[in-house]
């Protein structure tokens, strides 16, 4: 069973940047698909990004397709979400999230997730 801990949020600045990572342990990270998923008060969970497994795929939502990168370090077991140009529509709590069998956008489909950490932006 695999275990996510998110950290990096924080405030960032509009315009500036803010990197994510999410480290995993249990079972071989190298075996599972990850994604970043947001939540913002009020709203349902949205995804944000992909990767598969060796990273040389990666998958985004249109609001954040050329501004943010999802990377992995599958030697570390951490994958990250590297996030520029801050927008006010980009304030939530980020989570990451594993599954074991192809890549999505439906959170539903994923099958561990982490605590999530805060992420706010600043005008």
């Amino acid at each position: 069973q695999a275990q996510l801990v998110e950290s990096g949020g924080g405030w960032g600045q509009a315009g500036g940047s803010l990197r994510l990572s999410c480290a995993v342990s249990g079972p071989t990270f190298s075996n599972y698909f990850m994604a970043w998923f947001r939540q913002a008060p009020g709203k349902d969970r949205e995804f944000v990004a992909a990767i598969n497994r060796s990273g040389g795929s990666t998958y985004y939502s249109r609001s954040v397709k050329g501004r943010f990168t999802i990377s992995r370090d599958n030697a570390k077991d951490t994958v990250y979400l590297q996030m520029n140009s801050l927008e006010p529509e980009d304030p939530a709590v980020y989570y990451c999230a594993a599954k074991a069998r192809g890549v999505s956008d439906a959170y539903d489909r994923y099958d561990y997730w982490g605590q999530g950490t805060q992420v706010t932006v600043s005008s």
